[in-house]
């Protein structure tokens, strides 16, 4: 093995670690493009859009997300083009989830070197302001998209890894949305959190291979 192939499996196994941990940390975090365009997000950016971290990759944060104050895109921006690496605090407001609300919260950017590309990636970690009352508890039985997709495939027999080849997802990320389900309907092991699915109408019954029911997801 050569140098350069020797630094190019390191780099690839630390993308790997990194990666794993970015599944397991709760705060929304987006690794983007210096346009903004996402690179990476992890399932809890995805939970604010009801959807899967593989449906954000290529989607702007200027599309999801509206500054509160252009004149913080501006620093940023004039920051990045003078190669400065601080971190910048950006407010922003979006509305996702079914009944629309509007949310508020604060991204902070954090530009980061990234070998062997000499432009910098942007690290933006999104913290959620709950500062107003939120929207009315979901129905037990409503799940997002990507929960409804989760419990279908693990209905089905599938392993974790299967899952989360299906759905764009790491192995840690497939556990992280299972036990997010088990503690919310209090149930533990796979096969109950299956059966609980169904009891709550989540799983359409009747259907093989297992199909969530109509109606029972959050969208945006």
């Amino acid at each position: 093995m050569t140098d350069e192939q020797a630094v190019e499996e390191d780099i690839g196994t630390w993308r790997n670690h990194f990666l794993t941990l970015l599944d397991r940390i709760p705060v929304p975090i987006a690794v983007c493009r210096i346009d903004g365009a996402v690179h990476v997000a992890n399932p809890a950016m995805a939970a604010e859009w009801r959807t899967t971290p593989g449906r954000l990759r290529g989607r702007s944060l200027r599309e999801l997300f509206t500054p509160r104050s252009e004149e913080q895109i501006d620093r940023l921006v004039t920051a990045l083009r003078a190669g400065r690496t601080s971190r910048y605090p950006i407010g922003v407001t979006w509305r996702a989830g079914q009944d629309g609300a509007e949310r508020e919260g604060e991204f902070t950017i954090d530009p980061i070197m990234a070998l062997p590309n000499p432009e910098p990636v942007l690290l933006a970690m999104l913290y959620v302001r709950d500062e107003r009352p939120g929207p009315p508890p979901a129905r037990q039985g409503t799940v997002s998209e990507a929960q409804a997709r989760i419990l279908a495939l693990a209905a089905s027999g599938a392993t974790t890894a299967a899952i989360g080849k299906a759905l764009g997802l790491t192995v840690d990320g497939v556990n992280y949305h299972l036990t997010r389900l088990s503690q919310r309907w209090r149930v533990r092991g796979r096969t109950a959190l299956v059966a609980k699915a169904y009891a709550l109408g989540v799983l359409a019954p009747g259907h093989w291979p297992p199909v969530p029911a109509e109606g029972i997801t959050e969208r945006s």
